[in-house]
């Protein structure tokens, strides 16, 4: 969808790399607060911002704390969200064959 890699979390979208950034969906209560952090920015594919997504530069994520923070807002918001109903009867299925 973005021309990057994406990791799911029970069916939602948490993070991914497109190009050499990291695309972080933060969520909107944080959003705000992440695009004011050194090296975040506003995802915009269409000339608007996607609310409660950010591209993080190479250097906002080098070292491993950096990532690990970028990774934890992530999941933060991904708690919040319900598993999508594809996801939760594919793994169920996954599970019964294995």
């Amino acid at each position: 969808m973005f021309g990057g890699l994406a990791f799911m979390i029970s069916g939602n979208m948490c993070c991914g790399i497109v190009g050499d950034r990291l695309m972080a969906r933060v969520g909107p209560e944080a959003y705000e607060a992440c695009i004011l952090k050194e090296h975040a920015v506003s995802m915009d594919f269409t000339g608007k911002p996607m609310q409660g997504m950010v591209f993080v530069e190479p250097e906002g994520f080098s070292e491993d704390a950096d990532l690990n923070v970028w990774i934890e807002t992530c999941m933060d918001f991904i708690r919040t969200l319900p598993p999508k109903k594809n996801e939760t009867a594919q793994l169920r299925r996954q599970w019964l064959v294995n």
